[in-house]
């Protein structure tokens, strides 16, 4: 309990000294408890509380809405301020994502150019799909301008992507006998592009050589096993069902072996990019997910319904979107042990901890 609360956990209507407390003090006092993590408030919360209730004009009964802005502003950052290794987490979460996704778009590409077409099925061109080649292609160049300018360039590449991407779905919508992988592909890739702009930055160079040596990998894979399967109109269907899930499961297996290989350093940026990583990991995981919505027993198609296929892409986007937040909360609830809430020291950019110029 915050020392604000404490000091009105007396007799109603006493305060310090016997002081009559105010309902606006009390109020102010709530919303405090339920932004602050726990370690600030029980080494500020009485006087953030009475730096409100100084500035707060003498007749008003209740916090002001932007009172109450500015408190939940403040008590955001502080929970940010306490979360060790979320900024090295998000630039983690950033390689792996990028890794995976380099993974992905070059074994894609591959199976453009490799896979037969079936007898039976008219060839439209050299590639699979007309549209499939340009999307992964843009994957891959933004991974190469990530090797070498990791920056502002790198963004932008991403944006390009993703843009031809969304792209590539309203063309194929508009254009008659324009075609393009489906959509329970190309989201991940999206999904991964997005969580990949944290590795945005200087990174040491063998770090930022990590996308392409996943990309260089997956060649042998892809060219071994793309003539096992024939185009047919729904290749892209067959080959999804289980590459995806086995990138999906392949970076939950990375990204845990991290985490658990840091925090035995007390190191908390893998915990944090497992977390980031959820959405991107259940999205490259759609397909089992949804199969577990679909009830149509033994003989169902290779893809769930559409409608699970929705369903369970919203619930993968929510559980993400929910757990960080959580996650965040739930560190700012747990005691410093006794340690004061340092808010002035200087702090290092990259890890956020303590500078050590700092007495």
């Amino acid at each position: 309990m915050s020392p604000a609360e404490r000091r009105h956990d007396r007799p109603e209507g006493q305060g310090q000294g016997g002081s009559t407390m105010t309902d606006l003090e009390r109020r102010y006092a709530r919303w405090t408890a339920l932004f602050y993590p726990a370690g600030y408030r029980r080494e500020r919360g009485s006087e953030l509380v009475d730096t409100y209730l100084s500035l707060a004009a003498p007749d008003r009964k209740r916090p002001s809405a932007a009172d109450v802005a500015d408190l939940a502003v403040g008590g955001l950052r502080q929970h940010l301020r306490i979360a060790q290794g979320l900024g090295p987490g998000f630039r983690l979460a950033g390689v792996l994502a990028l890794a995976t996704l380099a993974a992905c778009a070059t074994g894609w590409a591959i199976f453009e150019a490799v896979v037969p077409w079936a007898p039976w099925f008219p060839q439209r061109g050299p590639f699979l799909s007309s549209l499939g080649v340009p999307v992964w292609a843009a994957w891959l160049v933004a991974v190469v301008v990530y090797v070498a300018a990791p920056g502002r360039w790198f963004r932008g590449a991403v944006g390009l992507a993703v843009l031809v991407t969304a792209g590539s779905v309203v063309l194929a919508a508009m254009v008659p006998g324009v075609h393009r992988p489906p959509l329970f592909v190309l989201l991940p890739q999206v999904v991964l592009g997005i969580v990949a702009l944290g590795a945005a930055g200087r990174q040491p160079r063998w770090v930022r050589q990590l996308p392409l040596a996943a990309a260089a990998a997956i060649v042998p894979v892809a060219v071994s096993t793309a003539p096992r399967f024939v185009f047919s109109g729904d290749f892209y269907y067959e080959a999804g069902a289980t590459a995806l899930p086995a990138a999906a499961v392949t970076l939950l297996i990375g990204g845990a072996l991290l985490a658990f290989g840091l925090a035995a350093r007390h190191d908390h940026r893998g915990v944090w990019a497992l977390l980031i990583l959820l959405t991107p990991i259940g999205m490259l995981a759609l397909n089992p997910l949804s199969a577990m919505l679909d009830d149509t027993g033994p003989g169902r198609s290779i893809i769930p319904v559409w409608s699970h296929m929705v369903g369970a892409s919203v619930l993968v986007l929510m559980v993400g979107l929910v757990s960080m937040p959580l996650a965040i909360a739930a560190r700012g609830r747990l005691p410093s042990g006794g340690r004061p809430v340092h808010t002035d020291a200087v702090r290092c950019p990259t890890c956020g901890a303590p500078s050590a110029s700092v007495r």
